[in-house]
């Protein structure tokens, strides 16, 4: 069983086919085959009806004294499924199909027979044709009113094929085809610019004027203009702003610095009189207690540059 599916089996060194016996067969053996019934039958002893496409195991020989251009042809031998009679057909390559001998009848196929009967009639036209000429005559001029059909039609496709070739195809196609993106874009613009066009701005009451700089000459005689009113009014603005800045920059750093502690701290020092030393002692002694109540206030706030340097000056100037 191991050599079952071996291809190639092994012969040993000293194997000699020249050796083998060889066996005397007959001359017209039969051999049993595998095949399938070619065409539909029934069997002339029973009745049963046999299909194309059924399966036998049949006997195949080979028809002596037959043959076609030197084709073999071979005979098979089937048994009927319900009696068992014997059927027999051979090959036909002359037709490349089938011939049934014995045992059963071929079933009605009407390719063949209209095949048949097709090669009969053109067989009995041709023999009228060769024993009556008056039927020659009528057959030609048959055929020749055929050809003038064919070729009137013929020119008619022409000139059908002419009238279509003068249409624009592509052009009728282009027109139902969707346009590119960039064709969309070229058209919009186009349309929106169209719309900005056909727009008329009729209440249209704004009105573009170029600047100019007009420089005055102002005449001390002249009376004061609206010009030089609003240049004034812009100075005593602009100083109203100024005087405000100084406020708040004086009420941010608390007031500590006085004019009189500065003047103290510039001023050289001369022979004084009485008078004048008296004046001073109570000038020094008013700057003391401002400088005291400066200092108490700031006694609250985180001391700064400004107020160190002013403890100093009046330090100085009492010690003076």
């Amino acid at each position: 069983m191991s050599e079952r599916k071996v291809l190639n089996k092994y012969y040993p060194p000293d194997f000699d086919p020249s050796k083998i016996p060889r066996m005397k067969l007959a001359k017209n053996r039969q051999y049993t085959v595998r095949l399938m019934a070619p065409f539909n039958m029934r069997c002339a002893t029973c009745g049963e009806y046999i299909y194309k496409g059924k399966k036998f195991n049949a006997r195949k020989e080979d028809v002596e004294n037959e043959d076609y251009l030197g084709i073999r042809i071979y005979r098979f031998y089937i048994k009927c499924t319900r009696c068992l009679q014997e059927i027999s057909f051979k090959t036909d390559p002359k037709n490349t199909d089938y011939e049934i001998e014995a045992g059963a009848t071929r079933n009605f196929m009407a390719l063949k027979l209209a095949e048949e009967q097709a090669k009969r009639e053109e067989e009995e036209q041709k023999e009228e044709e060769a024993n009556n000429p008056m039927k020659l005559l009528e057959y030609r001029t048959e055929q020749s009113r055929q050809e003038i059909e064919q070729l009137e039609n013929l020119e008619e496709l022409k000139e059908l094929n002419r009238r279509q070739q003068a249409v624009d195809y592509e052009g009728m196609l282009r027109q139902y085809q969707p346009e590119t993106v960039e064709e969309r874009k070229a058209r919009e613009e186009k349309e929106d610019n169209d719309f900005i066009k056909s727009v008329k701005f009729n209440n249209c009451s704004k009105k573009v004027v170029a600047e100019e700089i007009i420089e005055d000459v102002i005449d001390e005689d002249e009376p004061p203009s609206k010009c030089s009113r609003i240049e004034s009014l812009t100075q005593k603005t602009s100083n109203k702003s100024d005087s405000i800045k100084k406020h708040s920059w004086n009420r941010s750093v608390g007031g500590l610095i006085t004019k009189p502690a500065l003047a103290n701290l510039v001023k050289s020092k001369k022979p004084e009189s009485a008078e004048t030393s008296k004046v001073t002692t109570e000038s020094l002694s008013k700057s003391n207690n401002a400088t005291e109540s400066n200092t108490k206030s700031t006694k609250d706030k985180p001391a700064s540059g400004l107020s160190l340097l002013a403890g100093y000056s009046s330090s100085d100037s009492s010690d003076s």
